[in-house]
């Protein structure tokens, strides 16, 4: 293949971003997450200070146009990666978007842990971390994954517009080799291995949320 060495460096690009906005979102997104839970008015422990900075953070950078967002924080990806150009620069912006989507997924799935656990919780005296780990994250597990897999094709489809930052890619490749050469067919063919890659996250991210779950 004429772009084989293309091909290979847009998809080591890709899985670049994709790597490091995923252990954001898992490092920095499910405690977001559980604090939004913790903090809200009817709580574990409730603090409407704390709850509303986390909350206007996941809501802000859910809302902003994705594009835009990227452009608005060149100043900041400058100031803390000494550069707003390339993989690791176009990585920065993404992990700010898979931090707020999957907080958010996680304050939802948490909400629909039953009252039930957590006044047993309360009952066995169990601390605020063995709440969470020993009690909210065990009874919501199979959900914690099933939004964790929703949030990785997200930003599958986020990380294809990273080419305006110079962070390559395969959606950066698709359009330079393909669309704007008039080569559709490395265009379709970059599509359907996109395609592949988002079925074979979800079946694995579904195949680990139904083997974990208690019900």
């Amino acid at each position: 293949m004429t772009f084989r060495p293309e091909i290979l460096q847009a998809i080591t690009d890709t899985t670049i971003m994709m790597v490091l906005a995923m252990l954001a979102a898992l490092l920095i997104g499910l405690p977001v997450g559980t604090g939004l839970f913790l903090s809200r008015k009817n709580g574990v422990r409730p603090n409407r200070g704390f709850y509303w900075a986390l909350n206007i953070y996941v809501d802000t950078v859910r809302s902003f146009p994705f594009l835009l967002f990227v452009v608005a924080l060149i100043p900041l990806t400058r100031f803390v990666l000494g550069t707003a150009f390339g993989t690791y620069a176009a990585a920065f912006p993404l992990a700010f978007v898979a931090v707020a989507i999957y907080a958010r997924l996680v304050e939802q799935v948490l909400l629909d842990v039953p009252r039930e656990v957590l006044e047993l919780a309360a009952s066995l005296g169990a601390t605020r971390w063995q709440l969470i780990w020993e009690f909210l994250y065990v009874e919501a597990r199979s959900g914690l994954i099933l939004s964790y897999t929703s949030t990785t094709i997200s930003l599958v489809s986020y990380s294809t517009v990273m080419g305006i930052v110079g962070g390559g890619g395969i959606g950066d490749f698709a359009i330079r080799y393909g669309y704007q050469r008039y080569e559709y067919d490395i265009m379709y063919t970059t599509i359907l291995l996109m395609i592949v890659a988002v079925f074979l996250i979800q079946v694995l991210g579904t195949t680990t949320a139904r083997l974990l779950d208690k019900r």
